[in-house]
């Protein structure tokens, strides 16, 4: 019996991607020039030295993984090398315009509506610090979701069974009993099974960076604790037949 649900929120209520695509191609006016935008964002997900993955590890501060993630992107793209001081700058106008690209995705404040009408509490777990996503979250006009645990709780985040533990623990209910929703297929759905949780579920948005590349997922049915939906609209029937 799943009772709650947790959910990841970059690129799963929040189309950050979207975001992180606006505050690219803005500030490679001022540092890049003429360059392919597609192609900007593809290279900044990938993150190929996984500078991101380090800070979720506790080995890298959010700025430090910045910082690196920009001067791998400008060495790509014959952009300056950006010292400490450049890199301030760099960082305000990304931050100003990156904030400016949140919105939520059409499907997140009515998948939140089905689980209000259903009595299922939920909350959010996120591998970014608590206070800046519950600021992201109510400029998505998602205000109403708890950010539950941010990356910055314990000094980690996920795949680290212990966040998921915490956030289950906040949530009130046993892990057996949760639901986990994101879309990073490794560090979302199956590190969450991987924890003890009752159901892990990705949620498949375009250009996701981690994919069930095994074919692990059930398909409108678990298997294995596992199941991929298209859209949050899906979640709540899906809990009802659980």
């Amino acid at each position: 019996m799943i009772r709650g649900v947790l959910f990841d929120v970059d690129d799963t209520l929040v189309d950050t991607r979207g975001a992180f695509r606006h505050a690219l191609a803005t500030v490679a006016v001022d540092y890049l020039g003429d360059v392919d935008h597609d192609e900007l964002l593809r290279v900044w997900r990938a993150d190929a030295n996984g500078w991101y993955r380090a800070h979720t590890r506790g080995e890298l501060t959010h700025k430090e993984q910045r910082h690196r993630r920009a001067n791998d992107l400008h060495e790509l793209f014959d952009g300056p090398y950006l010292d400490p001081e450049a890199y301030e700058a760099w960082d305000a106008a990304f931050e100003h315009y990156f904030r400016e690209g949140w919105q939520a995705h059409p499907d997140a404040a009515p998948a939140l509506d089905a689980l209000d009408v259903a009595g299922i509490p939920y909350g959010g777990l996120s591998n970014a610090a608590h206070d800046y996503q519950v600021l992201k979250l109510a400029a998505c006009g998602l205000e109403r979701m708890p950010m539950l645990v941010g990356v910055d709780e314990l000094g980690f985040g996920k795949p680290d069974p212990r966040v998921f533990a915490l956030a289950c623990e906040r949530l009130g209910l046993p892990p057996e009993q949760v639901a986990y929703v994101g879309d990073e297929f490794d560090v979302d759905p199956l590190a969450a099974v991987a924890a003890g949780l009752g159901l892990g579920v990705w949620i498949e948005r375009p250009g996701a960076h981690s994919r069930d590349l095994d074919g692990l997922c059930g398909v409108g049915e678990p298997r294995d604790g596992l199941v991929r939906i298209g859209s949050l609209e899906e979640l709540a029937g899906l809990l009802a037949v659980r």
